[in-house]
Protein backbone atom coordinates (compact mmCIF):
# COMPACT_ATOMS: atom_id res chain seq x y z
CA UNK A 1 0.00 0.00 0.00
CA UNK A 2 3.02 2.83 0.98
CA UNK A 3 4.36 1.84 -2.32
CA UNK A 4 1.10 2.22 -4.44
CA UNK A 5 0.74 5.59 -2.88
CA UNK A 6 4.56 6.63 -3.61
CA UNK A 7 3.41 5.53 -7.30
CA UNK A 8 1.07 7.89 -7.16
CA UNK A 9 2.23 10.70 -5.56
CA UNK A 10 5.15 10.40 -8.11
CA UNK A 11 2.88 10.42 -11.12
CA UNK A 12 1.19 13.99 -9.95
CA UNK A 13 4.64 15.05 -10.15
CA UNK A 14 3.73 16.69 -14.14
CA UNK A 15 6.27 18.76 -15.85
CA UNK A 16 4.10 18.68 -18.91
CA UNK A 17 1.42 20.99 -18.47
CA UNK A 18 4.54 24.17 -18.21
CA UNK A 19 5.70 22.71 -21.74
CA UNK A 20 2.18 23.05 -23.13
CA UNK A 21 1.95 27.13 -21.82
CA UNK A 22 5.08 27.77 -23.66
CA UNK A 23 4.50 26.13 -26.50
CA UNK A 24 0.77 27.53 -26.68
CA UNK A 25 2.64 30.89 -25.95
CA UNK A 26 5.13 30.56 -29.37
CA UNK A 27 2.60 29.44 -31.46
CA UNK A 28 0.11 32.27 -30.16
CA UNK A 29 3.09 34.70 -31.01
CA UNK A 30 3.65 33.09 -34.19
CA UNK A 31 -0.27 33.77 -35.26
CA UNK A 32 -0.11 37.48 -33.87
CA UNK A 33 3.42 37.97 -36.28
CA UNK A 34 1.25 36.71 -38.85
CA UNK A 35 -2.08 38.53 -37.96
CA UNK A 36 0.22 41.86 -37.77
CA UNK A 37 2.02 41.23 -41.38
CA UNK A 38 -1.25 40.46 -43.34
CA UNK A 39 -2.92 43.47 -41.73
CA UNK A 40 0.18 45.72 -42.76
CA UNK A 41 -0.07 44.45 -45.87
CA UNK A 42 -3.19 45.32 -46.84
CA UNK A 43 -3.56 48.65 -45.27
CA UNK A 44 -0.47 49.51 -47.46
CA UNK A 45 -1.72 48.04 -50.55
CA UNK A 46 -4.92 49.98 -49.82
CA UNK A 47 -2.30 53.19 -49.38
CA UNK A 48 -0.82 52.52 -52.30
CA UNK A 49 -3.10 51.57 -54.47
CA UNK A 50 -4.64 54.88 -53.46
CA UNK A 51 -1.80 56.52 -54.46
CA UNK A 52 -1.30 55.13 -57.40
CA UNK A 53 -4.38 55.96 -58.59
CA UNK A 54 -3.88 60.02 -57.53
CA UNK A 55 -0.41 60.00 -58.98
CA UNK A 56 -1.73 58.90 -62.74
CA UNK A 57 -4.86 61.56 -62.23
CA UNK A 58 -2.33 64.20 -61.59
CA UNK A 59 -0.02 63.02 -64.72
CA UNK A 60 -2.77 62.49 -67.02
CA UNK A 61 -3.24 66.69 -66.19
CA UNK A 62 -0.27 67.18 -66.82
CA UNK A 63 0.31 65.72 -70.22
CA UNK A 64 -3.25 67.51 -70.97
CA UNK A 65 -1.79 70.91 -69.73
CA UNK A 66 1.18 70.48 -71.49
CA UNK A 67 -0.21 69.07 -74.83
CA UNK A 68 -2.71 72.64 -74.79
CA UNK A 69 0.65 74.48 -74.04
CA UNK A 70 2.37 72.82 -77.15
CA UNK A 71 -1.10 74.08 -78.81
CA UNK A 72 -1.22 77.64 -77.44
CA UNK A 73 1.95 78.69 -78.50
CA UNK A 74 1.36 77.13 -82.16
CA UNK A 75 -0.74 79.64 -82.25
CA UNK A 76 0.64 82.34 -81.08
CA UNK A 77 3.56 81.38 -83.68
CA UNK A 78 1.14 81.59 -86.17
CA UNK A 79 -0.50 84.68 -85.07
CA UNK A 80 3.15 86.80 -84.74
CA UNK A 81 3.93 85.88 -88.06
CA UNK A 82 0.56 87.37 -89.26
CA UNK A 83 1.84 90.29 -87.42
CA UNK A 84 5.35 90.26 -89.11
CA UNK A 85 3.59 89.79 -92.10
CA UNK A 86 0.81 93.00 -91.71
CA UNK A 87 3.40 94.73 -90.40
CA UNK A 88 5.81 94.44 -92.94
CA UNK A 89 2.64 95.39 -95.93
CA UNK A 90 2.28 98.55 -93.37
CA UNK A 91 5.47 99.79 -93.91
CA UNK A 92 5.22 99.50 -97.53
CA UNK A 93 2.17 100.95 -97.86
CA UNK A 94 3.77 104.26 -96.36
CA UNK A 95 5.79 103.64 -98.38
CA UNK A 96 4.01 103.91 -101.22
CA UNK A 97 1.68 106.75 -99.81
CA UNK A 98 5.01 108.94 -99.01
CA UNK A 99 6.21 108.13 -102.74
CA UNK A 100 2.92 109.07 -104.31
CA UNK A 101 2.51 112.74 -102.10
CA UNK A 102 5.69 113.24 -103.50
CA UNK A 103 4.77 112.61 -106.84
CA UNK A 104 1.33 114.34 -106.18
CA UNK A 105 3.69 117.52 -105.01
CA UNK A 106 5.85 117.40 -108.50
CA UNK A 107 3.14 117.73 -110.61
CA UNK A 108 -0.34 118.78 -111.10
CA UNK A 109 -1.53 117.37 -114.19
CA UNK A 110 -1.43 113.71 -112.86
CA UNK A 111 -2.92 115.12 -109.22
CA UNK A 112 -6.68 113.41 -109.19
CA UNK A 113 -5.53 110.31 -110.01
CA UNK A 114 -2.98 110.79 -107.35
CA UNK A 115 -5.05 111.54 -104.73
CA UNK A 116 -7.27 108.65 -105.97
CA UNK A 117 -4.53 106.31 -105.37
CA UNK A 118 -3.23 107.86 -102.46
CA UNK A 119 -7.07 107.17 -100.92
CA UNK A 120 -7.60 103.73 -101.88
CA UNK A 121 -3.57 103.25 -99.85
CA UNK A 122 -4.72 105.38 -96.89
CA UNK A 123 -7.95 102.80 -96.68
CA UNK A 124 -6.01 99.88 -97.32
CA UNK A 125 -3.68 101.06 -94.98
CA UNK A 126 -6.18 101.98 -92.07
CA UNK A 127 -7.44 98.20 -92.65
CA UNK A 128 -4.08 96.63 -92.15
CA UNK A 129 -3.57 98.55 -89.11
CA UNK A 130 -6.77 97.28 -87.86
CA UNK A 131 -6.08 93.68 -88.70
CA UNK A 132 -2.57 94.75 -86.75
CA UNK A 133 -4.34 95.33 -83.97
CA UNK A 134 -6.74 92.59 -84.15
CA UNK A 135 -3.88 90.38 -84.21
CA UNK A 136 -1.98 92.01 -81.24
CA UNK A 137 -4.76 92.06 -79.25
CA UNK A 138 -4.74 87.79 -80.25
CA UNK A 139 -1.79 87.96 -79.34
CA UNK A 140 -2.16 89.15 -75.52
CA UNK A 141 -4.76 87.03 -75.44
CA UNK A 142 -3.04 83.63 -75.94
CA UNK A 143 -0.21 85.27 -73.72
CA UNK A 144 -2.84 85.31 -70.91
CA UNK A 145 -3.83 81.74 -71.60
CA UNK A 146 -0.33 80.83 -71.76
CA UNK A 147 0.78 81.95 -68.21
CA UNK A 148 -2.68 80.93 -66.94
CA UNK A 149 -1.96 76.64 -68.25
CA UNK A 150 1.53 77.38 -66.77
CA UNK A 151 -0.10 78.60 -63.20
CA UNK A 152 -2.44 75.09 -64.04
CA UNK A 153 1.07 73.45 -64.43
CA UNK A 154 2.41 74.92 -61.54
CA UNK A 155 -0.66 73.80 -58.95
CA UNK A 156 -0.62 70.14 -60.04
CA UNK A 157 2.89 69.76 -59.56
CA UNK A 158 2.26 71.45 -56.23
CA UNK A 159 -0.53 68.73 -55.84
CA UNK A 160 1.57 66.06 -57.19
CA UNK A 161 4.19 66.84 -54.14
CA UNK A 162 1.80 67.13 -51.79
CA UNK A 163 0.76 63.67 -52.51
CA UNK A 164 4.00 62.02 -52.48
CA UNK A 165 4.80 63.93 -48.71
CA UNK A 166 1.14 62.67 -47.50
CA UNK A 167 2.29 59.02 -48.67
CA UNK A 168 5.47 59.07 -47.10
CA UNK A 169 3.41 60.46 -43.68
CA UNK A 170 1.10 57.46 -44.53
CA UNK A 171 3.95 55.32 -44.68
CA UNK A 172 5.01 56.71 -41.32
CA UNK A 173 1.64 56.17 -39.86
CA UNK A 174 1.41 52.21 -41.11
CA UNK A 175 4.77 51.26 -39.49
CA UNK A 176 4.07 53.14 -35.59
CA UNK A 177 0.31 51.42 -36.00
CA UNK A 178 2.10 48.10 -36.72
CA UNK A 179 3.79 48.44 -33.68
CA UNK A 180 1.45 49.67 -31.45
CA UNK A 181 -0.50 46.95 -32.61
CA UNK A 182 1.78 44.31 -32.12
CA UNK A 183 2.50 45.68 -28.49
CA UNK A 184 -1.11 45.31 -27.39
CA UNK A 185 -1.81 42.53 -29.15
CA UNK A 186 1.58 40.34 -27.71
CA UNK A 187 0.02 41.99 -24.24
CA UNK A 188 -3.90 40.40 -24.85
CA UNK A 189 -1.74 37.47 -25.88
CA UNK A 190 0.59 37.29 -22.59
CA UNK A 191 -2.58 37.97 -20.12
CA UNK A 192 -4.94 35.19 -21.83
CA UNK A 193 -1.61 32.66 -21.68
CA UNK A 194 -1.69 33.78 -17.93
CA UNK A 195 -5.32 33.08 -17.03
CA UNK A 196 -5.52 30.03 -19.51
CA UNK A 197 -2.80 28.74 -17.06
CA UNK A 198 -4.50 29.80 -14.16
CA UNK A 199 -7.43 28.15 -15.41
CA UNK A 200 -5.75 24.91 -15.99
CA UNK A 201 -4.15 24.52 -12.33
CA UNK A 202 -7.38 25.47 -10.79
CA UNK A 203 -9.08 22.41 -12.59
CA UNK A 204 -6.65 19.94 -11.70
CA UNK A 205 -7.32 21.32 -8.58
CA UNK A 206 -10.76 20.79 -8.56
CA UNK A 207 -10.88 17.47 -10.79
CA UNK A 208 -9.80 14.63 -9.37
CA UNK A 209 -6.66 12.82 -10.89
CA UNK A 210 -8.30 10.48 -12.75
CA UNK A 211 -6.61 8.58 -16.34
CA UNK A 212 -9.70 9.90 -18.40
CA UNK A 213 -9.62 13.56 -17.35
CA UNK A 214 -6.24 15.12 -18.51
CA UNK A 215 -4.27 17.97 -20.43
CA UNK A 216 -3.24 17.72 -24.36
CA UNK A 217 -1.74 20.53 -26.04
CA UNK A 218 -3.72 23.67 -24.86
CA UNK A 219 -6.97 21.91 -24.07
CA UNK A 220 -8.66 20.24 -21.44
CA UNK A 221 -9.61 16.82 -22.14
CA UNK A 222 -12.67 14.78 -20.93
CA UNK A 223 -13.09 11.23 -22.03
CA UNK A 224 -16.80 10.92 -23.43
CA UNK A 225 -17.35 7.54 -20.87
CA UNK A 226 -17.08 10.47 -18.09
CA UNK A 227 -19.59 12.42 -19.15
CA UNK A 228 -22.51 10.08 -21.59
CA UNK A 229 -23.77 7.15 -21.98
CA UNK A 230 -22.66 5.10 -24.74
CA UNK A 231 -24.30 6.44 -28.21
CA UNK A 232 -26.21 9.67 -25.92
CA UNK A 233 -25.73 13.30 -25.64
CA UNK A 234 -27.63 13.42 -22.35
CA UNK A 235 -25.15 14.46 -19.29
CA UNK A 236 -24.81 11.44 -16.83
CA UNK A 237 -25.05 12.21 -13.26
CA UNK A 238 -20.79 12.27 -12.73
CA UNK A 239 -20.30 13.79 -16.29
CA UNK A 240 -23.03 17.18 -14.69
CA UNK A 241 -21.28 17.11 -11.35
CA UNK A 242 -17.95 17.21 -13.09
CA UNK A 243 -19.03 20.20 -15.40
CA UNK A 244 -20.47 21.49 -11.97
CA UNK A 245 -17.18 22.11 -10.52
CA UNK A 246 -15.80 23.18 -14.32
CA UNK A 247 -18.71 25.70 -14.41
CA UNK A 248 -17.45 26.93 -10.78
CA UNK A 249 -13.98 27.74 -11.37
CA UNK A 250 -14.98 29.03 -14.53
CA UNK A 251 -17.70 32.06 -13.00
CA UNK A 252 -14.78 32.36 -10.63
CA UNK A 253 -11.97 32.93 -13.10
CA UNK A 254 -14.45 35.30 -15.33
CA UNK A 255 -14.42 37.90 -12.56
CA UNK A 256 -11.02 37.83 -13.01
CA UNK A 257 -10.52 38.41 -16.67
CA UNK A 258 -10.14 41.98 -17.93
CA UNK A 259 -13.00 42.91 -19.49
CA UNK A 260 -11.19 44.24 -22.95
CA UNK A 261 -10.16 40.46 -23.16
CA UNK A 262 -12.48 38.84 -25.22
CA UNK A 263 -12.11 35.31 -24.29
CA UNK A 264 -14.43 32.46 -25.01
CA UNK A 265 -14.19 28.83 -23.99
CA UNK A 266 -14.88 26.76 -26.70
CA UNK A 267 -16.10 23.10 -25.92
CA UNK A 268 -15.39 20.64 -29.01
CA UNK A 269 -16.98 16.80 -29.23
CA UNK A 270 -15.26 14.26 -30.93
CA UNK A 271 -16.46 10.83 -31.66
CA UNK A 272 -14.53 7.50 -32.90
CA UNK A 273 -14.81 6.10 -36.10
CA UNK A 274 -16.95 3.75 -35.51
CA UNK A 275 -20.36 4.98 -37.85
CA UNK A 276 -23.69 5.19 -36.50
CA UNK A 277 -26.43 2.65 -37.77
CA UNK A 278 -28.71 5.88 -38.61
CA UNK A 279 -31.72 4.34 -37.45
CA UNK A 280 -31.38 6.15 -33.73
CA UNK A 281 -31.70 9.30 -32.53
CA UNK A 282 -28.36 10.94 -34.25
CA UNK A 283 -28.01 9.83 -38.19
CA UNK A 284 -24.24 10.12 -37.65
CA UNK A 285 -21.07 10.79 -35.85
CA UNK A 286 -21.60 14.70 -36.72
CA UNK A 287 -24.56 15.07 -35.24
CA UNK A 288 -23.66 12.91 -32.11
CA UNK A 289 -20.60 15.36 -31.58
CA UNK A 290 -22.51 18.48 -32.23
CA UNK A 291 -24.85 17.32 -29.63
CA UNK A 292 -22.34 16.44 -27.11
CA UNK A 293 -20.87 19.94 -27.15
CA UNK A 294 -24.31 21.61 -27.00
CA UNK A 295 -24.89 19.84 -24.25
CA UNK A 296 -22.00 20.51 -22.49
CA UNK A 297 -22.29 24.27 -22.94
CA UNK A 298 -26.13 24.34 -22.18
CA UNK A 299 -25.34 22.83 -18.69
CA UNK A 300 -22.88 25.61 -18.50
CA UNK A 301 -25.32 28.28 -19.03
CA UNK A 302 -27.71 26.62 -16.79
CA UNK A 303 -25.24 26.67 -14.16
CA UNK A 304 -24.35 30.76 -14.91
CA UNK A 305 -21.59 30.96 -17.27
CA UNK A 306 -22.49 33.59 -19.64
CA UNK A 307 -23.56 32.65 -22.79
CA UNK A 308 -21.70 34.75 -24.65
CA UNK A 309 -18.50 33.44 -23.44
CA UNK A 310 -19.13 29.92 -24.65
CA UNK A 311 -18.86 28.17 -28.07
CA UNK A 312 -19.64 24.55 -29.18
CA UNK A 313 -18.21 22.81 -32.07
CA UNK A 314 -19.03 19.18 -32.79
CA UNK A 315 -15.80 17.45 -35.41
CA UNK A 316 -17.09 14.24 -35.56
CA UNK A 317 -14.46 11.52 -35.77
CA UNK A 318 -12.31 13.68 -38.40
CA UNK A 319 -10.20 14.92 -35.34
CA UNK A 320 -8.65 11.99 -34.11
CA UNK A 321 -5.59 12.60 -31.18
CA UNK A 322 -4.42 8.99 -32.08
CA UNK A 323 -4.52 6.57 -35.09
CA UNK A 324 -5.94 2.96 -34.93
CA UNK A 325 -8.85 0.97 -34.42
CA UNK A 326 -8.79 -0.72 -31.65
CA UNK A 327 -10.91 -0.20 -28.67
CA UNK A 328 -8.39 1.65 -27.03
CA UNK A 329 -7.73 4.24 -29.33
CA UNK A 330 -11.58 4.65 -29.98
CA UNK A 331 -12.18 5.51 -26.81
CA UNK A 332 -9.18 7.81 -26.10
CA UNK A 333 -10.77 9.54 -29.44
CA UNK A 334 -14.24 9.53 -27.74
CA UNK A 335 -13.71 13.03 -26.08
CA UNK A 336 -14.92 16.37 -25.22
CA UNK A 337 -12.31 19.23 -25.38
CA UNK A 338 -12.01 22.60 -23.69
CA UNK A 339 -9.81 25.56 -24.83
CA UNK A 340 -9.72 28.75 -23.68
CA UNK A 341 -9.28 31.29 -26.46
CA UNK A 342 -9.74 34.37 -28.09
CA UNK A 343 -13.13 35.11 -30.15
Amino acid sequence: MALARNRRHQRTVDYWPGFVDALSTLLMAIMFLLTVFVVGQFILSREISGRDEVLNRLNSRINDLVEQLALEKNGKQDLEDTVANLQASLSSAESERSRLQALLSAGSGNSQAAEAKVGTLSQQLDEQKQASARALSQVDLLNQQIAALRSQIAAVEAALQASESKDQSSQVKIADLGRRLNVALAQRVQELNRYRSDFFGRLREILSDRDNIRIVGDRFVFQSEVLFPSGAADLNPAGQAEMAKLAAALIDLSKEIPPEINWVLRVDGHTDNVPLSGSGRYQDNWALSSARAIAVVKFLIAQGVPADRLVAAGFGEFQPIAPGDTPEVRATNRRIELKLTEK
